[in-house]
């Protein structure tokens, strides 16, 4: 086990020469990561950095009156985290009302009026967890698993004139939306929940002290959100000038460019961008940055 009572990895390496890494997720969003890295010999931290805030049971019929009213020809998912929240809300809402699968269930209006759209997902997990509802998905981006693949994938697709639906977070950047109408779009954007720091920070307390003590090579960050809750949470313990000071003499990989500039404006400037935008992709990338 490691310091901070999460799974450590094995290795016959000493300690002095075993590296330690920490990403900005959960460790239930992030069993491959630490899989991964105790295959290296490497010792991972997941920090659960963000929580998400529902806006409420009315997201789902937010989503079928829009898509009743506007008829887009696509429905755009840019997280699994939107697509678990919404369907997780169309269960809830059919709870004790039987069946969810029944006809005319909440549950299953929205899973049909998202299978009766073109279902795009930014990445192979969005798609895992749209497949898991039954929903078949039509396109995904092959390599850049950002908004700026999606964009690329609709200038291949020639949508000039469509109209899609992207649910998501309410602190997304506009930049999704600028992009698909200049590509010519119509965008209906639909905000499913807010983003702040995650609350509860006890299994940060290892982390902690090992960052203090200098003893963390690597850190995973893995969205503009993370950055900003990691420095929320992190500011109970150091100064901004000190935390930007210590993060600079530590490898730093952003999970994409927008993760990258959120960093930039936080003072680390030295981030490294995964080339390929995951989170196999930036442990890999971490890895050879660290030289394990």
């Amino acid at each position: 086990m490691s310091r901070d009572g999460q799974p450590a990895a094995d290795s016959a390496q000493s300690s002095s020469q075993q590296k330690t890494i920490a990403i900005t997720r959960s460790p239930d969003d992030v069993a491959e990561f630490l899989e991964m890295s105790r295959g290296r010999g490497i010792r991972a931290h997941a920090l659960p950095t963000i929580q998400l805030v529902s806006r409420g049971d009315k997201i789902v019929n937010e989503f079928l009156d829009a898509a009743a009213a506007e008829s887009p020809e696509y429905a755009v998912f840019m997280s699994s985290k939107a697509v678990r929240l919404l369907f997780d809300t169309a269960r809830r809402l059919d709870k004790g009302d039987g069946s969810a699968s029944r006809p005319g269930s909440a549950y299953e209006r929205l899973r049909l009026a998202v299978a009766n759209m073109t279902v795009v997902a930014v990445g192979p997990k969005t798609r895992d967890s749209l497949e898991s509802e039954g929903i078949r998905v039509n396109e995904m981006p092959p390599k850049t698993y950002s908004s700026v693949g999606v964009g690329e994938l609709f200038t291949r697709l020639n949508a000039v004139g469509r109209k899609a639906i992207v649910p998501r977070s309410g602190a997304s950047t506009p930049f999704l939306r600028e992009l698909l109408e200049k590509i010519g779009l119509d965008v209906v954007e639909l905000h499913l929940y807010d983003v702040c720091a995650f609350s509860d920070t006890t299994a940060w307390n290892g982390f902690r002290a090992e960052f203090a003590g200098g003893m963390i090579d690597g850190i995973v960050f893995t969205s503009a959100s993370s950055v900003r809750g990691f420095t929320e949470i992190m500011s109970k313990d150091f100064g901004a000038d000190e935390l930007t000071e210590r993060l600079a003499r530590t490898a730093v990989v952003a999970i994409g460019p927008f993760t990258a500039d959120e960093l930039r404006k936080a003072g680390v400037t030295h981030n490294v961008i995964s080339e390929v935008h995951t989170v196999r992709g930036a442990f890999e990338t971490m890895a050879h940055e660290i030289g394990a």
